[in-house]
């Protein structure tokens, strides 16, 4: 049988029951594991088998779905975690260390600028911010000799700026560095990075993946494409001896998985970021419906920014699937299929009005939350990047009147006619 749709792995991937086994895949609620000798558990933590002694490490139930996310995004492995800030950290410490320098896009989501550029920077690594459409000469102006990864999103949280992955992916690897793309609103149905040169995938599931805002999780997806030997110097805690393991070389002895089973081994293992099975089932119950969730979302934003842009209390909007918008040409090429379901605009009054149309909302929740099945919205500028300066807030594309709206799968028309009478009240 020739390989699955992208959709239907959203249902199939990760759990194939055995004859006599449960249909659904089981919720495995134990934080330890049997053995019937101390020397089978010794190769556990030795690295030299395969199971699982601990659920702080490695759970069946979770591993189940992050096998699924790592089919979904053509991966070769994955490994969840228990935010999408921590899938975020873990994918940039698995390469990074005190000393180590990071180029990232400047449109990110506020927290993963506050982590690049505060916490990481107390750590002793640095980020260099370039503009999301930087071209190659900026982009490669912003590397120096210590330089471990570039980093960006697919969507940005909240500008929606649409980032070239190929033209990144290009200048990263001629600087023998990997891409690591943060794809949690374009999702695996409407963009795969690794097609277009990215490393690694990140998403916070707490957003479309798990799609009923029931559950907070990230998950961090290795392509295996990238070649850690080949630039062994650059990254000697993968390509090195661990001594926490006697010796283990992570590239040398896992091949392709060298850079989750470092993650799991290590960061896992000592930060211990990890999800509970329970939220890894009601995260695969989510998944089984992306693929016709994000279809609607996408159906009925583009709607919505229709919809806006004819408005005349409306100053702007930003939505790439719009002619005209400034990414739309690489919305075309990357995103064909659909954007996602998030409209960012500005009412005419500026940061009043727009406190003035969310307080009117009916229909719409204000929430701190994105990417589910109900429309909800937020005002970025004070709430999601309130620590930001001002001058960060210009950075980041985030103005004070910017709305951030998040289009459910309710009916659109219902979805409009709210907007329409709060827009009455602005």
């Amino acid at each position: 049988m020739k390989e699955l749709h992208v959709n239907s792995k959203c249902i199939l991937s990760g759990y194939q029951p055995k004859n006599g086994e449960p249909r659904q895949l089981p919720i495995i609620q134990s934080t330890t594991f049997k053995y019937d000798s101390a020397d089978e558990m010794g190769k556990l933590f030795d690295l030299e088998a395969a199971g699982y002694f601990y659920t702080r490490l490695a759970n069946p139930t979770s591993d189940a779905v992050a096998a699924k996310i790592a089919d979904l995004e053509g991966g070769v492995g994955a490994i969840l975690t228990s935010s999408g800030q921590a899938a975020t950290t873990f994918s940039l410490l698995n390469v990074c260390g005190s000393g180590d320098h990071i180029v990232a896009s400047t449109a990110i989501y506020g927290g993963s600028f506050n982590l690049l550029s505060v916490t990481f920077k107390k750590l002793g690594i640095e980020t260099t911010f370039v503009e999301p459409d930087a071209t190659e000469e900026e982009l490669n102006a912003a590397f120096r000799e210590n330089t471990k990864a570039v980093f960006g999103e697919t969507i940005a949280n909240p500008a929606l700026a649409v980032l070239d992955i190929e033209k990144f992916a290009k200048v990263a690897h001629s600087h023998g560095v990997p891409l690591i793309i943060d794809n949690t609103f374009a999702t695996p149905i409407n963009c795969r990075p690794f097609e277009w040169g990215a490393d690694i995938v990140i998403h916070s599931t707490t957003k479309y993946l798990d799609g009923h805002a029931t559950q907070t999780g990230g998950v961090v997806v290795d392509s295996g494409n990238f070649d850690w030997m080949a630039h062994a110097d650059k990254f000697p805690g993968l390509t090195q001896p661990d001594e926490s393991y006697h010796g283990k070389n992570y590239a040398v002895d896992f091949g392709k998985m060298a850079y989750i089973t470092k993650i799991q081994a290590q960061l896992m293992r000592d930060l211990g970021a990890t999800p509970g099975p329970f939220n890894a089932f009601l995260l695969n119950l989510g998944i089984e419906s992306l693929h016709v969730r994000v279809q609607r979302h996408c159906e009925n934003a583009q709607k919505v920014a229709e919809y806006l842009q004819a408005h005349p209390k409306i100053s702007w909007v930003k939505y790439a699937g719009l002619p005209g918008d400034k990414d739309y040409e690489l919305a075309q090429k990357y995103l064909p299929d659909g954007v996602c379901g998030v409209v960012s605009f500005g009412i005419k009054g500026g940061r009043e009005a727009a406190t003035r149309f969310m307080d009117s909302l009916k229909l719409a929740e204000i929430a701190t939350h994105v990417a589910d099945a109900r429309t909800c919205t937020l005002h970025p500028a004070s709430t999601t990047h309130r620590q930001l300066t001002d001058q960060q807030l210009i950075e980041a594309g985030v103005t004070a009147d910017l709305v951030r709206f998040s289009v459910g799968i309710e009916y659109v028309g219902d979805i409009i006619d709210d907007i329409e009478q709060a827009l009455e009240n602005a």
